[in-house]
This record gives C-alpha cells, sequence and structure tokens, in this order.
C-alpha cells in the first residue's frame, strides 16, 4: 500500500525522445544504414542537396570507421533543437593532431583523406573527439519548418 494520491497525474518522460537511429555496423550494414539514415532525415524535414549533403557526409564517417576504425562502429541519429544530430564512433587507433589540425581540402588525385573533409565541408558543425580507445565524430544540420502552401 501506498500513500501516493491513486488520481494524481503522472509525469513520465522518455529517455531519449528525439533518438531516430542508435545502430551497430560493419561493412555489411554501410548501405542498410545509409538508408535508414536518408529516411529519418527526410522525415525530420531535410530535403532537397540539404539532405543528400547530411547523407553523404554521414556515410563518409561509416566508411572512414569501417577502414580506419577497427571494421565497425555505432551510430546514432537525433533531432536536437531544430537541428538532426548524428555521431558515428569506432574503435580505432585515433586520428593524429596534425590530420585533425589540416582543414584544407585534399589534393583531386588523392586517393583517401576525403571523408572528414567533405563531412565538415557538408554540415553546419563537426566535433571530433579521438584516442587510442577510437575516435567519435558528431556533425549536424539545420531542420527548417516546411512551408505548405494551398495549391
Amino acid at each position: 500500500m501506498t500513500n501516493a494520491d491513486p488520481h494524481a497525474p503522472r509525469t513520465v518522460v522518455p529517455i531519449e525522445p528525439a533518438l531516430l537511429i542508435a545502430e551497430a555496423f560493419d561493412q555489411a550494414q554501410v548501405t542498410e544504414i545509409r538508408h535508414s539514415v536518408t529516411s529519418c532525415a527526410h522525415a525530420s524535414g531535410l530535403s532537397g542537396q540539404r539532405l543528400d549533403d547530411f547523407v553523404l557526409a554521414i556515410n563518409e564517417l561509416i566508411t572512414n570507421a569501417v577502414r580506419h576504425g577497427g571494421g565497425r562502429g555505432w551510430l546514432r541519429l537525433w533531432r536536437e533543437s531544430g537541428a538532426l544530430v548524428c555521431e558515428v564512433a569506432d574503435h580505432g587507433h585515433g586520428i593524429t593532431p596534425q590530420r585533425l589540425r589540416d582543414r584544407s581540402r585534399p589534393a583531386p588525385d588523392t586517393a583517401g583523406g576525403w571523408g572528414l573533409w567533405l563531412a565538415r565541408e557538408l554540415t553546419d558543425a563537426m566535433e571530433v573527439a579521438t584516442g587510442t580507445a577510437g575516435t567519435t565524430v558528431r556533425i549536424s544540420t539545420g531542420l527548417t519548418t516546411r512551408n505548405h502552401t494551398p495549391r
């Protein structure tokens, strides 16, 4: 038995109400994850070039996680304060400080080195936390409200 008023309204707070995707991945899931990100980002309000840019940036990050971060990673996608945020983490050996400081565009004939540069260029913000236990990259892009006009 309890002293609580059985008729008092209950407050239920969801743990992460805006979480859209939380998924581990490896090489076999890259395409599936990209399709899921595209669907969720579109449903959240991204469209056109902004949608394409955000998905391409995420694709570069998950590809980097597979190639350089131990063959697998973890992706989370959520809405936050008018933005769509994606975090990709891996368990690789980290990114060198020199590589992180280099914000110049890779040479056109360079086979690698485009992933972080593209992610930075194609999104509104990017943060990187890296060390010997792995790397986490967080990118975000602003969401604009859809204007529905009658025809």
